[in-house]
């Protein structure tokens, strides 16, 4: 049972007659009238348990997008149910309107629609569905709380997509594709074609020259169908925010367009998220399905509060590939200490195959060193000095390890991965 503001109101009007009066008796009759309307309006008053609920909403949202959910009552009773209908979602799921008017008569439904816009991966739920039934007066309600499960999965948002059409265009030039013609620095034979002057003469084509009698160069195309595995840090350091974003999310956005980019250049993308078990993997797909499994393997997963077991790496990436490939380790590079595991297993890494650590920076770092105006602003902006040189040492030693770093902030980190990635494939390294 549920009180209402009305039958509180009703009540305090009591005060009106010991006022007048001055009887308290006549306090104790206002209560027991009250208490007799009250009891009458809650026994007209629908049952909420006389209700058949039913939930249609969609299996999956980009984080940041708005959906509807629809929420189905029937009124199975023979009174008219009429009171508040609550939907209970998750915090996260940002349900709105929060609370829903009904007026349902017996034998009728309504479908009660609220808005999700969550702000966090994972699979957002509803565990029950609360109706609080007034009576005609309004003064007190029946209250009943009916299991009704439902998720909906939240996936990564993949923002940084905006930057594929550029760099695919740039993969397009570099393989030949466009009719300017790119000379790449692959390893894979393209096609002939005649001498112009400015070209490599270690490009020439000898035999085909003597057939032809005109100098012919051979061009080369960066190859197809080399190894990209992605491993992505879940331990303790990727749960913290830079920028209102968890680095994990940050390392996820990085994987997605590194990952359509490569698939479109024809290699073959693995995954790996990894603290000291395999939180997802993905491997075997291509195109449009490994984007689909990406985000599907990693909506769930969010960082675990342990530290990362380094020393397994190496044989996880043995057991994704035999091959030399390029391998990429989304994981924090921002203290010495913290990253003692990464620096002792890159040798066994780069000695294979070519390594690439990719960290998100903190603009915020940044922003620090250059203002110095008070005292505080002085000890903050050493702080942030040492925690750059902190980083700096760090990256010096993975590239003396035989590893390339790329850095940014969250917004310009994938690109940056995207572009280096580009870069490798134009010198031929992969």
């Amino acid at each position: 049972m549920a009180v209402s503001g009305w039958f509180v109101a009703l009540v305090a009007v009591g005060v009106v007659p010991i006022a007048v009066t001055g009887q308290p008796v006549a306090l104790a009759a206002w209560l027991a009238f009250v208490l007799v309307l009250g009891a009458v309006d809650l026994a007209v008053a629908g049952s909420p348990r006389q209700s058949e609920l039913a939930r249609e909403l969609p299996g999956r949202v980009r984080l940041g997008e708005t959906v509807e959910s629809t929420l189905y009552l029937t009124n199975t009773g023979r009174r008219r149910l009429r009171g508040i209908v609550r939907d209970g979602w998750q915090p996260s799921a940002v349900a709105l309107p929060n609370r829903a008017p009904v007026n349902v008569p017996a034998g009728e439904r309504r479908a009660i629609r609220t808005t999700l816009t969550p702000f966090r991966r994972g699979e957002r739920r509803a565990a029950h569905v609360t109706i609080r039934s007034f009576g005609p007066l309004h003064l007190l309600a029946r209250q009943a709380t009916i299991a009704l499960p439902g998720a909906i999965t939240v996936l990564p948002p993949f923002n940084s997509r905006k930057h594929l059409p550029s760099r695919l265009a740039r993969l397009r030039e570099l393989d030949g594709a466009t009719s300017v013609m790119v000379r790449g620095q692959g390893t894979e034979f393209d096609s002939l074609r005649d001498y112009v002057r400015g070209d490599d003469v270690r490009s020439i084509d000898w035999r085909a020259t003597a057939r032809r009698k005109d100098l012919v160069v051979r061009t080369w195309r960066p190859e197809r169908d080399r190894r990209v595995v992605i491993v992505i840090d879940s331990g303790r350091t990727s749960a913290a925010r830079i920028d209102n974003e968890p680095r994990i999310d940050t390392a996820f956005e990085s994987a997605l367009l590194l990952a359509a980019l490569a698939s479109s250049a024809g290699d073959r993308v693995d995954l790996l998220v990894f603290d000291r078990r395999v939180r997802a993997r993905v491997q075997g797909a291509s195109g449009a399905e490994l984007l689909s499994k990406m985000v599907s393997s990693m909506a769930p997963v969010d960082p675990e509060l342990i530290e990362m077991d380094w020393s397994a790496v190496p044989g996880l990436v043995r057991s994704v590939t035999s091959q030399h490939a390029l391998v990429v380790l989304a994981t924090t590079i921002d203290a010495p200490g913290a990253s003692r595991g990464l620096l002792s297993v890159l040798p066994q890494l780069s000695r294979k195959h070519t390594v690439l650590v990719s960290s998100v920076i903190d603009p915020a770092v940044t922003d620090a060193t250059r203002t110095r105006t008070t005292r505080e602003d002085v000890y903050r902006a050493a702080a942030a000095e040492r925690a750059l040189l902190d980083q700096a040492r760090v990256a010096a030693a993975i590239r003396q390890l035989g590893g390339e770093v790329v850095t940014g902030a969250p917004q310009e980190l994938p690109p940056a991965l995207a572009d280096r990635y580009i870069a490798l494939k134009a010198a031929g390294r992969l």
